[in-house]
C-alpha cells in the first residue's frame, strides 16, 4: 500500500484517482502508523514553501517521514513535495527543508532571463544527464518525454541528485534521486500517460 501524505497542502484527489486508475492501493493519510505500515510514501505539495512546511511539521509527519526515508522506505516527493526534500528552501525568506536530498531551492526568475513568464507553467521535455544510468522511475519513459509544470522556484546545487533537466530559459531541475527518496518538480498525476508511467515505475520499486 502507498500512503499519500495529508498535510493540509497538495492535490491529493488526482493523485489518488492517478494511483486507483494503475490498480494500485493508495491511501490518502495523516495518520503516523498507517504511514509506518505503508510499502511506500508519495509526499505531495501546492502553494509556498514556509506555510508547507509549517504545515508538515505541525501535523507530526516530518520526522515521521525522515524516520521512514533512512529505513530505506521508497519516497516520492511532487512539485512542492519534492523541495521540501531539499535542505533549504530561499522562497520569500530562508527557510529549513526535510535535508534528506543535498541542495536548496531557489527562485527561477534570475536565471531564466527576461521575457518568460512566471511561474513557469506547461509542458516540456524531459532530457536526461548524459553519462548516467536512467532513474527507475523513467524506466517506462523516453528523452523528450513531456510533463506538466507549475513552478516559480527550482532545486538549485544539487547536480549529483539531478535525474532530469527541462529548459526553460536556463536548463532547470526537473526531477532527482538519492537511494531510495526520489522527486519530481513536475506533476506526473497531470502529464497524461507519460505521467502515469513514472507512478507505475515508483509503485514497482
Amino acid at each position: 500500500m502507498i500512503a499519500i501524505l495529508d498535510y493540509g497542502v497538495g492535490n491529493l484527489f488526482s493523485l489518488k484517482s492517478s494511483l486507483t486508475f494503475l490498480g494500485v492501493k493508495a491511501v490518502v493519510t495523516n495518520d503516523e502508523r498507517v504511514v509506518r505500515e505503508s510499502g511506500k510514501l508519495i509526499l505531495p505539495g501546492v502553494g509556498a514553501f514556509a506555510d508547507a512546511a509549517k504545515k508538515l511539521s505541525a501535523s507530526g509527519l516530518a520526522g515521521v517521514i525522515t524516520e521512514e526515508a533512512g529505513r530505506g522506505k521508497p519516497l516520492l516527493g511532487i512539485c512542492l513535495g519534492m523541495q521540501l526534500l531539499f535542505e533549504k528552501s530561499y522562497e520569500y525568506g530562508e527557510h529549513e527543508g526535510l535535508g534528506l536530498i543535498q541542495g536548496v531551492v531557489k527562485p527561477i526568475a534570475p536565471v531564466i532571463g527576461e521575457g518568460l513568464k512566471v511561474p513557469h507553467i506547461g509542458w516540456n521535455a524531459l532530457h536526461f544527464p548524459m553519462g548516467r544510468s536512467k532513474s527507475r522511475l523513467y524506466r517506462y519513459v523516453r528523452e523528450g518525454d513531456c510533463m506538466y509544470f507549475v513552478h516559480s522556484f527550482a532545486a538549485m546545487d544539487c547536480e549529483e541528485s539531478i535525474t532530469a533537466k527541462t529548459e526553460y530559459g536556463a536548463w532547470l531541475t526537473a526531477s532527482v534521486e538519492q537511494g531510495n527518496v526520489f522527486g519530481t518538480q513536475f506533476h506526473p498525476e497531470k502529464s497524461g500517460e507519460a505521467g502515469l508511467s513514472v507512478l507505475q515505475a515508483f509503485c514497482e520499486l
